[in-house]
């Protein structure tokens, strides 16, 4: 015993070689241009497959609810994902003969906007002489620029109405996988459980799991209804301006106000534009992107932080950050699944004692959170 002692003493941890040390930020930095490459090339699958996982977090609870009053989870499955194909097909019939009109009409529209605003007392009326002196001088210039710009408008058209097949395919795609993953219960949860070691580890990662998915489905449930509401405030909002096809204001604010900041910007300014051509008034269209830019104002600063927020208080220069990255990877599907990525991050990230530190960062920790780490 004495003899073997020395060799049961422990032996030193090794360390990397200096030169291996000397690369790792370059490597970091190679993985990042890579990771951030593979996202916008690889868009098309992720951009169907994050949304599907996206839903299977937050109907799973429900889809245990049913199964516990005997439904199983293929019935489940089939239920929700019918219910979310109607609730889509409707969208987009309501919405898509009009968004169709409007696209068409864009250049009218613009036309239109710049032959009243141009006239004789009219805002752009001297801007309107200054240009017409010097289209004068590069008349040769500006002849060969309008011919461009003619060739090259229902080239514009056409690039729109041709991304309506790729769309409606990730939305099918989306709906597959989300049946999928719905009728297979827990089973990808229990694999992806199953495959860490520790007991502890996979009883904090089942705990996680369950955080996630009853406070992503309370957060984005209930901004569904909150949006729902807004739409309809919006409608006869509409109404009483006397905006033509008052429901499709409507369905563009309900979808729109998933966007953070930029959506209820965009819708104002798609009202506002409407309204000055088909109501023939400035002021009226001011009035009509007023109301619209004030009704989601109320919805944001005042119903969302009453109901929602003050469970989930997230940091708003991250949440903008969030929306910008995922918008120039993804484009206008990204800025919609932006907030509930970073909801998700968010929980894992207060669940977790070594990354708390970032969750507070993202937005201040819940009460149950600031409970728990009482505890802890």
């Amino acid at each position: 015993m004495t003899n073997a002692s020395p060799n049961m003493a422990p032996q030193p941890k090794s360390q990397p070689a200096p030169w291996l040390a000397g690369l790792r930020v370059p490597l970091y930095g190679i993985f990042t241009i890579l990771l951030l490459q593979a996202l916008v090339w690889a868009s098309d699958f992720l951009i169907p497959v994050t949304t599907a996982f996206l839903g299977y977090l937050i109907l799973n609870r429900p889809r245990r609810w049913l199964e516990r009053s005997g439904v199983p989870p293929y019935l489940s499955a089939t239920l929700f994902v019918t219910i979310l194909s109607v609730v889509i097909g409707m969208f987009l019939i309501q919405i898509s003969s009009p968004t169709a009109q409007f696209i068409e009409d864009l250049p009218w529209l613009i036309e239109q906007m710049k032959d009243q605003l141009s006239n004789s007392g009219g805002t752009l009326e001297a801007i309107k002489d200054a240009t017409v002196a010097a289209g004068e001088i590069i008349a040769d210039q500006e002849q060969e620029t309008v011919e461009v710009e003619v060739v090259s408008d229902p080239g514009i058209v056409t690039a729109i109405f041709s991304m309506a097949p790729s769309f409606l395919s990730r939305i099918l795609f989306a709906l597959i996988l989300l049946f999928f993953l719905i009728s297979s219960g827990d089973l990808f949860l229990t694999k992806t459980i199953e495959s860490i070691d520790a007991f502890a580890e996979k009883r904090r990662a089942v705990e996680v799991l369950h955080a996630i998915e009853d406070k992503l489905g309370y957060y984005l449930g209930g901004i569904t209804l909150i949006n729902i509401g807004l739409g309809v405030a919006i409608s006869i909002a509409m109404y009483f301006w006397g905006m033509p096809n008052v429901l499709v204001f409507g369905f563009l604010a309900f979808g729109l106000n998933f966007v953070p900041f930029l959506g209820g910007l965009m819708g104002a300014a798609i009202a506002g534009s409407v309204a000055f051509v088909s109501l023939e008034s400035a002021w009226t269209a001011l009035g009509v992107f007023a109301t619209y830019a004030t009704l989601t104002s109320i919805e944001g600063q005042l119903v969302t932080p009453m109901l929602i927020s003050r469970r989930m208080r997230l940091n708003t220069t991250v949440v903008f950050l969030t929306v910008a990255f995922f918008a120039w990877i993804w484009s206008v599907m990204g800025m919609v699944v932006a907030l509930p990525i970073l909801i998700v991050i968010k929980i894992a990230c207060d669940e977790s004692r070594s990354l708390r530190v970032i969750g507070r960062f993202i937005g201040g920790a819940d009460d149950d959170r600031t409970e728990t780490a009482a505890r802890d």
